[in-house]
């Protein structure tokens, strides 16, 4: 029988980031859906129905860690997949810290966004 090997640390801080974020992602992208593909047909939404959503602080920060969590689920996904490939020494040092500042501009990035959809400006 094959070993099975996993870079993640059963029961560690990553491991258990990885689940939650996962748990988190399945219940939004649910609410996603139902509000924008079956509640509203995709062609029928507007830029300015999806200002007046941003609007309101619930769907704002459900949105924004919405962003969060799955900027940290797939980075945090990429770089255990890299590892379990075999990455190590310094090569995984350096996908690391870029990986953590991809992830940092992603989510800065999408927030700005996020807070431009409100109307307020920066």
């Amino acid at each position: 029988m094959a070993e099975r090997y996993s870079s993640f640390e059963y029961g560690g801080t990553r491991w258990l980031l990885q689940r939650l974020t996962a748990a988190f992602l399945v219940v939004v992208l649910a609410f996603h859906f139902m509000l924008l593909h079956f509640a509203n047909l995709p062609s029928e939404i507007t830029i300015a129905q999806t200002a007046q959503r941003m609007q309101q602080p619930g769907y704002f920060v459900t949105m924004v860690l919405f962003l969060v969590t799955a900027t940290f689920h797939g980075v945090n996904g990429v770089y255990n997949a890299l590892v379990n490939q075999g990455l190590q020494g310094t090569q995984k040092t350096v996908v690391k810290y870029v990986l953590i500042v991809a992830g940092l501009a992603l989510t800065a990035q999408g927030v700005r966004v996020a807070i431009a959809m409100t109307g307020v400006s920066l």
